[in-house]
């Protein structure tokens, strides 16, 4: 097959969409298909080809509410132009998207689009471009949703959009197969008795650092670090403010032993966290279907996360999470705090149920959820597109 997969951002970029079309990308691309992906420039990206995937940049920028930049013509003209037996749009709100909605009935290719949670979807700025989305979702041949309860699936419910599958995120077996011995402990000066509590994710202020931090220090937990990964991880000494003796002391100095750390670290550090964690702590405000859950399972590490996106299906579909009490304001999650800490101080003192609900996740995304499984699952959609058959086949 000759597919185009269409995103604002890719490599060398590294959050959740890229990602998510990285791995499908290079998954078909080693089955033998040939796999473009069309996106942003980036000034770091010095390749057209990356591990068997060509990359057309555009230098576009904006989407179809706060208007775009760059040559959009360009952009369609190669999309038709091009005959991709099928072409792939991840992620409404942004332009790679936006600029090829209202030539759907022109482009010749089987269509497929992943909404990946309409996030603007109750803003007033974007009324009218959700009262159009009905019916662009009725002109592609197949909307893959990445959950069955969240607002992006629950709104094309509603307005009796039927060309619909549900196929997860996951997490790589490259990266989360092979458990090697610890070594990050001692790397970071972490002592190996002291319980891991990690979160990752970038310094946004919608990803629950804040929130994570008074959990971790109101709970009744001793001999703890709090340890965040992500970029420009100097901001969490400014959201500790008069708390920052949690990152600047000596653990020893502290009554209770908790430590905060915030680091940047490489890829292969991070995997290594998640799978030497005792918890994976999300409080995030907003999230479609968050991947570093899939990745807390693939690690066996239970997680504890607020109720967005659908990080309860993820807990279902795993047995490895538990939910935070929720309480939602202007469509964003707040986790409840003394709930929280409740929570993280009972799991943190039954080794047991740990153990039990990382057993229990590892094996659900080994038999589901790792992204060889979950290309397959695509690979099946766009056969069946090709052959004309019903996505209930799938």
């Amino acid at each position: 097959m000759k597919i185009l997969h269409t995103v604002e951002s890719y490599l060398p970029a590294r959050h959740g969409m890229a990602e998510v079309v990285r791995q499908l990308s290079e998954g078909l691309a080693a089955r033998g298909h040939d796999v473009t992906v069309a996106t942003s420039e980036d000034d770091h990206r010095d390749l057209d080809t990356l591990n068997g995937v060509s990359i057309r940049s555009f230098p576009i920028s904006g989407n179809a509410i706060r208007g775009t930049k760059g040559p959009a013509e360009e952009y369609v003209q190669f999309v038709q132009q091009e005959k991709f037996d099928l072409f792939t749009c991840f992620a409404a709100q942004q332009w790679a998207t936006d600029l090829l909605l209202p030539h759907l009935s022109s482009l010749p290719a089987r269509k497929v689009f992943v909404p990946t949670g309409f996030s603007a979807l109750h803003d007033p700025a974007y009324q009218a471009y959700f009262e159009k989305m009905p019916d662009w979702l009725r002109e592609f041949d197949a909307n893959v949703f990445l959950s069955d309860t969240y607002q992006d699936a629950t709104f094309a419910q509603k307005h009796g959009v039927k060309n619909t599958i549900l196929i997860p995120n996951g997490a790589s077996h490259e990266e989360f197969g092979p458990m090697p011995k610890p070594f990050l402990k001692k790397k970071r000066g972490i002592g190996i008795r002291t319980k891991l509590i990690l979160h990752v994710g970038t310094f946004t202020g919608e990803k629950g650092h804040h929130e994570a931090i008074q959990i971790f220090l109101n709970a009744r937990i001793k001999n703890a670090t709090l340890l965040f990964v992500g970029q420009n991880p100097a901001k969490i000494t400014k959201i500790l403010g008069r708390r920052r003796r949690y990152l600047e002391l000596p653990k020893q100095y502290l009554l209770s032993g908790k430590k905060i750390l915030s680091r940047s670290l490489s890829r292969e550090d991070t995997v290594q966290a998640f799978k030497e964690a005792d918890l994976f702590l999300f409080p995030s405000r907003v999230e479609c279907s968050p991947i570093v859950l899939f990745e807390a399972a693939a690690a066996g590490t239970p997680f504890l996360s607020t109720e967005v996106g659908n990080a309860r299906e993820i807990a279902e579909w795993t047995g490895g999470g538990q939910i935070i009490p929720t309480e939602f304001r202007d469509t964003r999650g707040y986790a409840d705090i003394d709930a929280a800490s409740r929570q993280l101080e009972e799991l943190l003192r039954n080794k047991t149920l740990r153990e039990e609900m990382g057993t229990s996740a590892r094996a659900a995304w080994q038999q589901r959820f790792t992204w060889e499984k979950i290309t397959d699952r695509y690979e099946r959609l766009y056969l069946a597109l090709l052959a004309n058959k019903p996505l209930d086949t799938v």
